[in-house]
């Protein structure tokens, strides 16, 4: 059985958001570039894994703006937005401290919340953390954005952009089936989101990191 879904507001974008758990710590997850609260809940290992997390935690999901169940059309979230939406999300969950997570694209978001309100992160966990996905993604470096796009087209949904992000698991067709559902479920092809903000990278997300030299006690 999944979590409640609620929602928080960060200006006038409502985010979805889960808390499960009853541990005596906070613990917020920023998620990758795609990402479906419920659908979480339906593949078995990951399925698992929050149930380990939500047995000595309190635990707190949620989906970025533009994903998931939060509000899909928001243009190009910038990171300082993206903070804010961590932000909205501890104070609706009544967290005033957590331990903050970052996976994958979520690692620079979850750096810069974590420089930025050192008050609210108890300790900061980074998981595959990507700064600039064309770099930090070997299958993507030296690879042209607008290739990329138009494959994208003509591939998502199917879940071969699994290849990317998890290559040990791209022969395995229930995971391949899992990620493709997620696809479909998380966001568009077309999606501002998926074509431009994650890998064609406008605006490079190292260089308001450079501010996050701030120290995070754990």
């Amino acid at each position: 059985m999944h979590p409640r879904t609620q929602y928080a507001k960060s200006g006038d974008v409502c985010l979805a958001y889960q808390v499960t758990g009853r541990g005596s710590v906070d613990l917020l997850i920023a998620p990758g570039f795609i990402s479906h609260l419920d659908h979480f809940w339906e593949e078995p290992e990951l399925a698992r894994f929050l149930h380990e997390l939500k047995s000595f935690t309190r635990l707190i999901l949620f989906d970025k703006r533009g994903t998931g169940l939060s509000d899909r059309t928001v243009g190009i979230p910038h990171l300082e937005e993206r903070i804010d939406d961590i932000r909205a999300v501890l104070d609706a969950s009544h967290s005033k401290q957590a331990v903050l997570v970052g996976v994958s694209e979520g690692g620079a978001m979850a750096i810069l919340f974590a420089a930025t309100y050192p008050e609210r992160v108890s300790a900061l966990i980074l998981d595959s953390a990507i700064m600039y996905a064309p770099t930090d993604v070997p299958s993507l470096k030296n690879s042209d954005s607008s290739e990329w796009e138009n494959a994208a087209l003509q591939t998502w949904g199917t879940g071969k952009s699994l290849r990317h992000f998890a290559p040990s698991r791209a022969d395995d067709p229930h995971m391949v089936e899992w990620w493709a559902t997620l696809e479909r479920i998380s966001v568009s092809p077309s999606a501002p989101l998926v074509c431009h903000s994650h890998l064609s990278m406008p605006n490079d997300p190292r260089l308001p990191l450079q501010r996050a030299w701030h120290p995070v006690s754990a």
